[in-house]
């Protein structure tokens, strides 16, 4: 069981989280405990109400929201009274057992996993402890619940925690309410991934056809750091009414995401060595080196290269999104021998000329487009070049290469 904690000052953005993903049919309120009825009976305002009126008991209390996930491994099957008994458990071990607290079980991945919202306001008004909460008192919860019910324990199987990051479907216009797309995705980026930047995060959210803009220096927006977010259609064009920050839930403005960003850079640190194994394996084992073969390949480990070019396609930057880590670097982070101009250089279709003119950084190949599956551990030789021999998909160019003339100098007088 891989237990996360979340705290926050928005009671409404952790309900209206859950609430929208019932509304969508992925998932449902399966308990409601020191509520006045079940869970059934219960509309949204019953379940804020009853947070809020704690809530107000201590005005000086900035933290006062609590959201929990505990996921399963996808082996297990749990129906929903074990899921229910379990986070009663686990909740009472934390020291949350007399507050009220909400337990939906979410359809949105393959792994089984509940979400918990409650309130660290006690009904005098004092403040439950929330310091290293994740760290102390939910890993000893985790290690004895694990034991109780014979769950998978998260130290047999490291793999799981790429559960935590759960990929939200892509925004398109006209099918949700923009609002609702948008605050659900900037939302899911911020919980599941590691931004050192407004462009790292802007790579991110442009997966999910949203981008977050200051607008233009000299304007007023972006002289008084605010922030709106926008729909993409699908040639990256603002599409729709943008949508200010300061009214999505959770608020994530300019100021909150700065904070986030000198955080995320220690968070990310550790996850570097993987892109860069990932990107010397694609030179070191792959007889072909262009730049769409290089995008796939990183694809297919679970990372995105998303180069930036200009109207006239140069390159002037590079970005590596870790989808399975949930890290995100510039490339010149990684060294400046994986920046996107030494990279560039470094593809064949760029050192001839023929430069393929395909979408970029986009769609992870699907298995059956190769002869092996190879293992995410990086540094399998042998089965990397048996995928790289797969004629079909990595077809040889048929354009000709042109030389170019050599310029004569003139000659001296």
């Amino acid at each position: 069981m891989v237990c996360k904690v979340k705290s926050g000052k928005s009671i409404k953005g952790a309900l209206n989280y859950n609430e929208n993903k019932v509304k969508e049919g992925h998932a449902e309120c399966i308990a409601a405990v020191n509520f006045i009825t079940d869970p059934t009976d219960l509309n949204f305002y019953d379940k804020l109400n009853r947070f809020e009126n704690l809530i107000s008991k201590n005005t000086r209390a900035k933290t006062n929201a609590v959201h929990i996930s505990l996921n399963f491994d996808v082996s297990e099957k749990l129906d929903q009274n074990t899921l229910n008994d379990i986070a009663s458990a686990y909740i009472t071990k934390i020291g949350f057992g007399d507050q009220p607290y909400l337990v939906y079980q979410h359809h949105d991945a393959a792994h089984p996993h509940v979400h918990i919202v409650t309130t660290n306001i006690k009904e005098d008004g004092k403040r439950i402890s929330i310091h290293n909460l994740g760290k102390n008192e939910s890993e000893n919860a985790r290690k004895e619940i694990e034991l109780q019910y014979g769950l998978v324990q998260a130290q047999s199987k490291p793999a799981q925690k790429n559960l935590l990051i759960t990929k939200p479907e892509k925004a398109v216009y006209g099918k949700h309410e923009t609002k609702r797309s948008i605050s659900n995705i900037v939302n899911a980026v911020i919980r599941n991934y590691k931004f050192g930047s407004l462009p790292e995060f802007n790579a991110v959210l442009k997966q999910y056809n949203i981008i977050a803009d200051r607008g233009k220096e000299g304007m007023r927006m972006f002289e008084k750091n605010g922030l709106i977010y926008n729909l993409l259609d699908d040639q990256g064009n603002k599409i729709g009414v943008p949508i200010k920050a300061s009214i999505i839930t959770g608020k994530p403005t300019l100021k909150y995401l700065q904070d986030q960003f000198k955080l995320n850079q220690m968070l990310k640190t550790p996850h570097k060595q993987r892109i860069i194994k990932t990107i010397d394996s694609f030179f070191n084992v792959t007889p072909k080196h262009t730049k769409v073969n290089f995008c796939d390949y990183m694809n297919f480990y679970g990372i995105n290269a998303a180069f930036r070019e200009n109207k006239d396609r140069r390159v002037y930057g590079l970005t590596f999104i870790d989808n399975k880590e949930g890290a995100v670097f510039n490339g010149s982070d990684l060294g400046k021998e994986y920046s996107g101009q030494t990279l560039i250089n470094r593809l064949e279709d760029y050192k001839t000329g023929e430069k393929e003119k395909v979408e970029l950084g986009s769609g992870v190949p699907s298995e059956a487009s190769y002869e092996h599956k190879p293992d995410w551990k990086i540094g399998i030789p042998s089965l990397v070049l048996d995928l790289m021999k797969t004629e079909k998909y990595y077809p040889e160019t048929t354009q000709p290469y042109k030389k170019r003339r050599k310029k004569r100098k003139g000659q001296r007088l």
